[in-house]
């Protein structure tokens, strides 16, 4: 059972927004949650950012919702002065407890996990686990060790979680996204635009070579000219391409 559900003053059709709080480790934890009357499908949103960068919205939940789709959205621990956010390290039970209390309300429905930016990593180390459909990764992070070396401007904050490259090779390596993907991992779909200076293709590129060497199941969209966040055209397109993923690992085309 949750341990609370706060109705949200937002609608979607005749879907209701809930802030949902459950237990994650000894942590009281919260999650943003679109419900809809009678879910066929769960999706799991992992943002990006940081605390109050990259905070879970409405609008973005939104954008993955339809008659049959549950979606939610985890904050991560710390974000809320509940326990410390370690970027890929603790805070990945978040999701996995969030899982298991979606398994318990709404039974053994599909779920797919989203991961965007940051989120890359936290999908990446936990859909296998929890045995999700599929992965799409959206502008994502999935190796941590080209994080570092791309974005000078997060170095401070990476050592201050993790370490450093070199000297706390460990802690990279089991938050390095990419290399926990195994021959039978579930699908995975990469969707990055070639101008993302934030989240650079190469992320892309790293988790596609990775996925062809283990044979597992997958598609890419490369978008031309694209950031970070995509122009409105080309996100519908994305959309579209991600509801007709879905359908298509549920109905087992991969398998």
């Amino acid at each position: 059972m949750w341990l609370s559900k706060t109705r949200i003053a937002a609608d979607y059709f005749d879907h209701e927004f809930y802030e949902v709080t459950y237990k994650s480790d000894e942590l009281e934890v919260k999650a943003m949650l679109l419900d809809t009357p009678d879910p066929k499908r769960m999706v799991i949103y992992l943002r990006g950012g940081k605390g109050g960068v990259g905070m879970v919205r409405p609008v973005r939940l939104m954008q993955f919702a339809n008659a049959d789709t549950l979606v939610v959205g985890p904050y991560y621990r710390g974000t809320n002065g509940n326990g410390h956010d370690e970027f890929g390290g603790a805070d990945l039970e978040d999701v996995r407890a969030l899982v298991r209390e979606l398994r318990g309300h709404y039974g053994k429905l599909p779920i797919h996990l989203v991961g965007f930016s940051r989120g890359g990593i936290q999908g990446l180390l936990t859909y296998q686990d929890v045995g999700a459909a599929s992965f799409i990764i959206w502008g994502g992070v999935s190796d941590i060790y080209y994080m570092y070396e791309e974005r000078a401007d997060l170095r401070g904050m990476l050592k201050r979680l993790i370490g450093k490259p070199g000297v706390d090779d460990s802690e990279y390596d089991r938050r390095n996204g990419y290399m926990h993907v195994t021959a039978d991992s579930p699908p995975v779909m990469i969707i990055h635009g070639t101008d993302d200076v934030q989240v650079g293709l190469r992320h892309a590129e790293i988790l596609e070579k990775r996925l062809q060497e283990l044979d597992v199941p997958y598609e890419v969209h490369i978008y031309e000219g694209e950031g970070h966040v995509f122009t409105p055209p080309k996100e519908r397109e994305v959309l579209e391409k991600i509801q007709q993923w879905m359908n298509q690992v549920e109905a087992r085309e991969f398998r």
